[in-house]
């Protein structure tokens, strides 16, 4: 593999489980993890860190140069329900790290570039089940916004410059080795941690709520193997849908009292409700499958025996 990986925003839910997967992959020393801040003793220890503002593109620039970096993932962003607290500081997050890395792009610094999206561009006049690839789509979030306009300059920089920009439109991601970040779907996580510490959870979505959800190793999993992918292949250079499962916070809780039979579930709703009422509930993402062969590995009882094993662990440790 000619040139390095760097990972921006690789302390993140996905950014670490990703950098090391890809150091795993392809070298500790071939992958250079960077942030605003330094991230767990995992990542910290296994490999190359730089601290930078994602949106300082001097910066990124210097740590291209230093490590002659050809591929970069750009996780850095502010999610969902944070991103509503505070629109303009996500914007310019989500907004101005994605320029500088497309222009670096089209310069020639960098040869490849991953940019995730998200389920947030669709909104409450997208199609809500089955959601297609090609549909309507008018967020009414900040992350949303941000995250359609994203899909529009990659496939402009694609189109007009020939820049090798891949994109995913990740759902939900559970998992229990990062704590969630702020998004609309952690509840999907946080249901795990209070199912072994206190038997109940009260969920801030509705009880009917449907989203589609994904376990992490099936997101790095997808990340991973779109980048590997023959440039012909993909066809879509906006973003791709993602699913593997769809699923509410009542049949989740259902799932888990498999496992954990006296769980009780209650629910009260809080201004998260509104964002996730604007979300598909169920996502098709037969491109993806055709296109590069995409498939996920979990289905529900799976993620959920993974889930409750890796939390409990983490929760004897910390004892």
């Amino acid at each position: 593999m000619a040139g390095k990986i760097l990972i921006i925003g690789a302390c993140g839910q996905i950014g670490t489980e990703l950098t090391l997967k890809l150091r795993d992959l392809y070298g500790n020393d071939r992958v250079v993890a960077s942030d605003i801040r330094e991230g767990n003793e995992e990542l910290m220890n296994s490999g190359p860190f730089e601290i930078a503002d994602a949106t300082d593109a001097p910066v990124i620039e210097s740590i291209i140069d230093k490590y002659g970096i050809s591929k970069v993932y750009l996780m850095a962003a502010m999610l969902s329900a944070t991103a509503e607290k505070a629109p303009m500081k996500a914007w310019n997050l989500n907004m101005d790290s994605l320029f500088h890395i497309l222009n670096f792009a089209k310069d020639k610094k960098i040869e490849k570039v991953f940019w995730p999206s998200s389920i947030a561009v669709f909104g409450p006049t997208t199609p809500k089940n089955d959601t297609p690839q090609t549909t309507i789509m008018e967020p009414s979030t900040v992350y949303g916004i941000s995250k359609q306009t994203g899909e529009r300059w990659c496939e402009y920089f694609h189109d007009k410059y020939g820049v090798d920009v891949r994109s995913l439109r990740y759902p939900g991601i559970i998992s229990y080795k990062t704590l969630p970040g702020g998004g609309t779907t952690d509840y999907a996580i946080e249901i795990f941690h209070e199912a072994l510490k206190n038997k109940a959870y009260t969920s801030f979505l509705a009880e009917d709520t449907g989203l589609p959800m994904m376990y992490m190793d099936d997101a790095i999993k997808a990340t991973v193997d779109i980048m590997k992918a023959p440039s012909e292949k993909i066809k879509v250079r906006s973003s791709y849908n993602l699913s593997a499962l769809s699923f509410t916070p009542k049949v989740l809780a259902e799932a888990i009292q498999k496992e954990i039979p006296d769980f009780k579930i209650s629910y009260d709703p809080d201004f998260r409700q509104k964002i996730a009422d604007s979300w598909p509930s169920s996502i098709d993402d037969s491109e993806a499958r055709k296109d590069w062969q995409w498939k996920h590995d979990f289905d529900m009882q799976s993620l959920v025996k993974e889930m409750l094993s890796g939390v409990s662990e983490q929760l004897n440790t910390a004892k």
